[in-house]
Order: C-alpha cells, then structure tokens, then sequence
C-alpha cells in the first residue's frame, strides 16, 4: 500500500498508493542526491543508498533515521536487503560491494571486488546465500554470502553497462539489464 521514492534533492519520501499523496516526509539527513531505496522484507525499515557515499536506514513508522552506514568512498548506486531483513547490500561507484548487519551498523563482509567499473545493481538471491552484481564493465558477477568469495562470473555477453540484475523467484537464473538496450537470462547451475 506504500512506495518508497528517492530524489537528487537529498530526499526520500514514503507514498499512500490509495490516496495517491504523500504519507510520510521528507526524510533528510543524505548530503547528495539519493540514487536507490528498498524496503525491508518485513517493511518496518528502508534503505537508501547516496552520492554522499553512504547507505542510511530509516524508520519506515516514524522516518527517523536508525543508522549510518559508512566505508564506501564514492556514491552508492544500489541498495538491497537479504531476504531475512539482517543485511543489506550496497553497490558502489569505487567498484565495491559490501553487506551490511542492520543490527549494528557495521560491515559485516566487503568489500568484494572484482568489478573494474562502477556497480550499478546488487541483488540477492531468495534463498540468501549469494549476491548478483551488475557493473560499467559490461559484467555480472555472482558472490558467495559465506565466504566473500566469487562464485561465478564474470557473466559476459553485453556491449554496454549493466544497470539492473534481478534473480527469478527460485533462484536458478538472474536477469540483467543494459545500456545496450537488451536484457539476458542467466542460467546460475
């Protein structure tokens, strides 16, 4: 019944989808312009993801602001929450991915590098376990959860960035996006 929106004026505001109006903000507290936002699984939280280089998580009840995650050193293009609401993951223009623990506010693994350009998407597969990248560099990469290790990839075929990846609903392939203006199936076995 909510949307989440994030903006370039440093904003993030919360959307009644019925009335059509606007049910909660601004929330402010980002420096740069807000590139991604995602709810968290039980929608009690949302993430959002700057050009100030860092990830906040908000309230989703009150819009107050629950913490600031810092290590990135360049913006933040993507947001993403695990499936069981613990961690989030982020995708940074300084070619990095880090997971954090909502629970203290700290990094709990990263940075996983590998990519040679920016990273444009993260997501996580349902099951948890592993985390898609999508990069400037024309790849995907897929990274084991457990050990920050690389599981598979580079996934190479695009001509262009990759924007967005996605994982299907049982997690046997992930799709991405790209500037190239095609989109591909992974098959992930």
């Amino acid at each position: 019944r909510l949307v989440v929106s994030g903006s370039y004026d440093q904003t993030i505001r919360i959307w009644d989808v019925a009335m059509g109006k606007e049910a909660m903000g601004p929330l402010t507290g980002h420096s740069g312009g807000v590139l991604s936002v995602a709810w968290s699984p039980c929608g009690n939280f949302v993430a959002s993801g700057s050009s100030d280089d860092t990830i906040k998580i908000w309230h989703a009840e009150t819009g107050s602001e629950k913490c600031s995650l810092t290590g990135h050193s360049d913006w933040v293009r993507s947001v993403a929450w695990s499936p069981d609401g613990k961690l989030v993951a982020s995708g940074s223009d300084d070619k990095s991915i880090r997971i954090w623990d909502v629970a203290t506010g700290k990094e709990a693994m990263g940075p996983l590098t590998g990519h040679s350009d920016w990273v444009r998407s993260v997501a996580w597969s349902p099951d948890g376990k592993l985390v898609a990248s999508g990069s400037n560099d024309k790849s995907i990469r897929i990274w084991d959860v457990a050990t920050g290790k690389e599981a598979m990839g580079p996934l190479t075929g695009h001509s262009d960035w990759v924007t967005c990846v996605a994982w299907s609903p049982y997690g046997k392939t992930v799709a991405s996006g790209s500037n190239d203006k095609s989109i591909r199936i992974w098959d992930v076995a």
